[in-house]
């Protein structure tokens, strides 16, 4: 190139470039070191935000911090946008949301709460009061969030953890004691679950398992004859061989029984008792039901597996079979070191220690000094919360004279019907007619946001 055609392009001649005492050249990307983004406080009604500890399909799961009892939470945010996608999305959360707040049990995820956004929602609730009336509003908003009980990992993620994808007997053996107490209330409540597997199996810091995601349960009806059931939307590998031979009938019951026995296999051995390249490959080995056991499970783990393998509905283990079980009576020496809970996939914290702690930094001043309005998403400042802890009661209604007061104390603007407010700190809060009589909120130190005070002892708290 010449040096009129350098002038001309705008790049300067070899010459003049050798000349110069500053060069730009490549760095490798390890050199550059981005400074942190500062964690910004987010309240949702009484809960504080955390950071996040998965996501699926349906929307995304994180951390909460309940800001009355200090108890660790879990979240599920549902989009609208993402239900819509998915085949009978938005009917799965409403019947999810349904089942799980008449059920309580040491084994099963228990709801703690549902808040939705109503800044975003297109249809008000009917109420009466300060009383949600129905649950039809749920899926009405943008954002509805379910409040969980907080579990520490998943199953399929402790077994992904290890190179030999199963666990030790004695672990699978108590894992399996639980999943049976589990399904057997679920049973006696009228439920089918229809999908159990390790993904829908949560553990706590205890090791307690919880049976989760119940979207696709049935719950018969009260009068029903029997468990028959005609619809299953299940994970295909976990499908028993009436249901991969398309009858339009089953019993649901012993639909859950296999899933079960398979979740028992693939525990036990880090197999699948039926594979397949695709999915009607799969469920043409499950229609013939043609599978082997390895030999290193041993008789008595053989005999179950067959037993709840039944290729026969009605031949297949019941519960009350597979608890009389030798194997399952059993005790199971530890003969291996367990698996381990794993370290968290964001942070690699081995002690999935609570992610709200630099929230709680910047919620209490911390760091630098901000305006309190920056502590706050205006996007998500119109809160409606349903408490499913007992449900069945009402809460009294207060006199209006003594809300008056109240509000005056806590500088709390409150409101009987959905208005927007002015002021984005406002949080509008209401109870469904399921909430239990509950105590009067403790008085807000704070005039201006009504928080509760953590002390700063509070922030080395280790789980």
């Amino acid at each position: 190139m010449s040096g009129g055609e350098s002038q001309h392009t705008g790049f300067l001649p070899d010459n003049e470039l050798m000349g110069m005492d500053t060069f730009i050249h490549r760095i490798d990307s390890t050199e550059v070191i981005y400074q942190p983004r500062r964690k910004r406080a987010k309240l949702i009604g009484k809960y504080l935000m955390g950071d996040l500890l998965g996501e699926g399909s349906y929307g995304k799961v994180k951390e909460m911090l309940d800001s009355e009892t200090l108890c660790r939470r879990a979240v599920k945010i549902l989009k609208k946008k993402k239900l819509r996608r998915i085949p009978n999305g938005e009917a799965n959360v409403k019947k999810e949301i349904q089942l799980l707040r008449r059920l309580q049990h040491k084994n099963v995820i228990q709801l703690v709460d549902v808040l939705y956004n109503e800044e975003k929602q297109k249809i008000y609730p009917f109420t009466t009061g300060s009383i949600v009336m129905g649950f039809s509003f749920l899926l009405d908003s943008s954002d509805t969030y379910m409040v969980m009980e907080y579990c520490v990992c998943g199953m399929q993620e402790m077994l992904d953890s290890v190179p030999e994808k199963r666990f030790p007997v004695f672990q699978a053996h108590g894992y399996f004691c639980q999943l049976l107490d589990g399904l057997e209330y679920l049973h006696s409540q009228g439920i089918v679950h229809k999908d159990i597997k390790p993904g829908n199996l949560l553990l706590t810091t205890d090791g307690a398992l919880k049976i989760s995601d119940l979207g696709v349960a049935e719950a018969l009806h009260p009068f029903a004859e029997d468990d028959t059931c005609r619809t299953s939307q299940g994970s295909p590998a976990f499908q028993p061989p009436e249901i991969a031979n398309g009858l339009d009938t089953f019993s649901g019951f012993k639909v859950d029984i296999w899933s079960a026995g398979v979740t028992l296999y693939n525990i036990t051995t880090s197999l699948y008792p039926f594979e397949g390249d695709n999915i009607y490959k799969l469920f043409e080995n499950i229609g013939k039901g043609d599978y082997t056991i390895p030999e290193d499970c041993g008789p008595l783990l053989s005999d179950l597996l067959r037993g709840m393998l039944e290729y026969d509905p009605v031949k297949r283990f019941s519960i009350q079979q597979i608890r009389q079980h030798n194997w399952v009576r059993k005790k199971h020496p530890p003969s291996e070191p367990p698996v381990p809970i794993p370290p968290s996939a964001e942070t690699r914290d081995i002690w999935r220690s609570m992610t709200v702690v630099p929230y709680l930094e910047d919620l209490h001043g911390y760091g630098d000094e901000e305006e309190d309005d920056e502590m706050f998403d205006g996007e998500d400042d119109i809160i409606y919360t349903q408490d499913f802890t007992v449900p069945g009661q009402v809460e009294e209604e207060e006199d209006e004279e003594e809300e008056e007061e109240q509000e005056e104390e806590c500088g709390a603007v409150r409101s009987r019907a959905p208005v927007k407010p002015q002021d984005p700190q406002t949080l509008h809060l209401q109870t469904a007619m399921t909430t239990p009589p509950s105590p009067a909120p403790p008085t807000c130190p704070s005039p201006c946001t009504g928080l509760l005070y953590f002390p700063s002892s509070f922030l080395d708290f280790q789980p």
